[in-house]
C-alpha cells in the first residue's frame, strides 16, 4: 500500500497510532483470529477490540470475514497488506503534472439499478426511497450521494489532455462503500469498475457504516442510514491498475483507450457476484471527504525543438 501526507491518509495513521492496534498487527501477521480470541490474547474486552478492529478496517490494514462457528457466525480478522509505504510531498509530487477533472455523482449518463436506492442533494431527498424512475427525475444533476442495491451506475468524463502530453497514469478518487437495508458495518459488497468498457478490477468493500455521523452530512439526513464511506483510489498505470496501492488488475494505461476525447466510467454490482452488497457513492456535502469523483491524468510533457508544448486543450 502506498500512502501519501495528506488528510485523506488519516484514517490510516489514526490505525496505526496506538500500542494496542500495533499488537494486534503483529498477532495477525502470525494468524488469523476471531475478535474474541484477539481480545483475549491482548487482555481486552470483545467490545473495546471491536472499536480497534473498526479503526484498523477503515485504514485498509486488515480485512474481516463472516464465516460459521460453534454459536452462529464470528468475524475473522487478517491483514490486509503485507507493507506501506508513506510517499512524502517531494517525492510524491516531484515535477508531477496533472489535469484533474471533478465529477459529481449526480451527473451520470446511464444506470440500471434496483432496490435499496435512492439518491438526495444536499437539501432533500429526491422523490422516494427505492423507487428507479427517480433516477431519471430532473433533479437528479444535483444530487450528492446516491446507493443502489445491484446494478451499475455509469459516467461520461471529458478528456481534455493536449495531444503532445504524454500520459503515465489515470488517478480515480472516490468515497464509497456498500449498501445495507438502513447499515450495516459489515456488510461486503464486490464492486468492479470499468473504464472504455475494459474491466479494470474488482473491489470488496467491507460494509455500510453508520456508526458514526458523516463530517459533512447534513443534520436533516437520518442517523440510521448512511453516514460515511472510504475514500478510494484507483490507479491505472504502465505496470497495471492499483487500489490504494494493491494489486488489482493487470490492465494498463494503454489497455483503457487513454488519449479518447471521452472517457466512459461505470461502477457495477453484478448479480453473480458472492457478496452482491450494494453500492453508496458519497459527493460534496455528505461522508467524510468533501469531494466529488476526482480523476486526475498525470502527464509528461513532450519536448519539441528546445521547448515544452503550451497545456492547451485540442
Amino acid at each position: 500500500m502506498k500512502v501519501d501526507v495528506t488528510n485523506e491518509s488519516l484514517p490510516i495513521f489514526e490505525a496505526l497510532s496506538s500500542k494496542v492496534r500495533i499488537q494486534i498487527i503483529q498477532i495477525l501477521a502470525k494468524q488469523s483470529m476471531n475478535i474474541t480470541a484477539l481480545a483475549e490474547s491482548v487482555g481486552l474486552s470483545t467490545a473495546i477490540m471491536t472499536m480497534h478492529i473498526k479503526k484498523l478496517e477503515r485504514g485498509g490494514i486488515i480485512r474481516t470475514k463472516m464465516v460459521p462457528g460453534k454459536a452462529g457466525v464470528q468475524k475473522i480478522c487478517e491483514l490486509g497488506v503485507d507493507k506501506i509505504e508513506v510517499l512524502f510531498p517531494q517525492k510524491y509530487l516531484a515535477s508531477r503534472d496533472y489535469q484533474e477533472t471533478s465529477l459529481s455523482v449526480g451527473h451520470y449518463t446511464d444506470f440500471s439499478v434496483e432496490p435499496t436506492c435512492g439518491l438526495a442533494t444536499p437539501e432533500k431527498i429526491i422523490g422516494e426511497f427505492d423507487e428507479p424512475r427517480y433516477f431519471l427525475d430532473q433533479e437528479r444533476v444535483n444530487a450528492k450521494i446516491l446507493w443502489f442495491g445491484k446494478g451499475y451506475i455509469e459516467y461520461k468524463v471529458p478528456n481534455f489532455l493536449h495531444s503532445k502530453y504524454i500520459p503515465e497514469e489515470l488517478e480515480i478518487s472516490m468515497e464509497i462503500s456498500s449498501e445495507a437495508p438502513f447499515t450495516n458495518d459489515n456488510w461486503p459488497s464486490d464492486i468492479t469498475f470499468y473504464l472504455n468498457d475494459i474491466e479494470l478490477g474488482k473491489w470488496t468493500s467491507p460494509g455500510d457504516f453508520g456508526d458514526n455521523r458523516g463530517k459533512y452530512t447534513p443534520s436533516w439526513w437520518p442517523g440510521i442510514v448512511n453516514q460515511y464511506g472510504l475514500l478510494k483510489r484507483l490507479r491505472v498505470t504502465n505496470e497495471g491498475t492499483y487500489m490504494d496501492g494493491n494489486w488489482l488488475s493487470d490492465v494498463t494505461i494503454e489497455d483503457i483507450k487513454i488519449r479518447e476525447k471521452q472517457w466512459t466510467f461505470r461502477i457495477a454490482v453484478h448479480d453473480e457476484e458472492v457478496h452482491v452488497g450494494g453500492v453508496t457513492l458519497f459527493g460534496k456535502g455528505f461522508g467524510n471527504y468533501d469531494q466529488d469523483i476526482l480523476f486526475r491524468l498525470y502527464y509528461k510533457t513532450e519536448v519539441t525543438s528546445g521547448r515544452e508544448a503550451e497545456p492547451v486543450a485540442d
